[in-house]
């Protein structure tokens, strides 16, 4: 099993998007608010990010936004 991390922020649709499509082909994730959470901005940053969602798999690539053509590749 992938573990998926779903980074997000508050009043985000491409971020609600992205939970509702994840939930929606029961794949498992971790969610990661970075305004509850503000330390998680500056590892975004890091990441080289500068916007939210940010989905981590693994060690793979991380996906930004709303991309379900790659989100399905999780329900495999």
């Amino acid at each position: 099993m992938k573990k998926v991390t779903v980074f997000t922020k508050n009043n985000c649709m491409q971020c609600k998007m992205t939970k509702k499509f994840l939930t929606a082909h029961n794949i498992a994730f971790e969610e990661k608010n970075i305004n509850t959470n503000p330390e998680y901005v500056d590892y975004l940053k890091d990441q080289g990010f500068q916007a939210v969602p940010v989905v981590e798999i693994n060690g793979e690539d991380s996906i930004s936004g709303f991309r379900p053509d790659a989100l399905k590749q999780l329900a495999v």
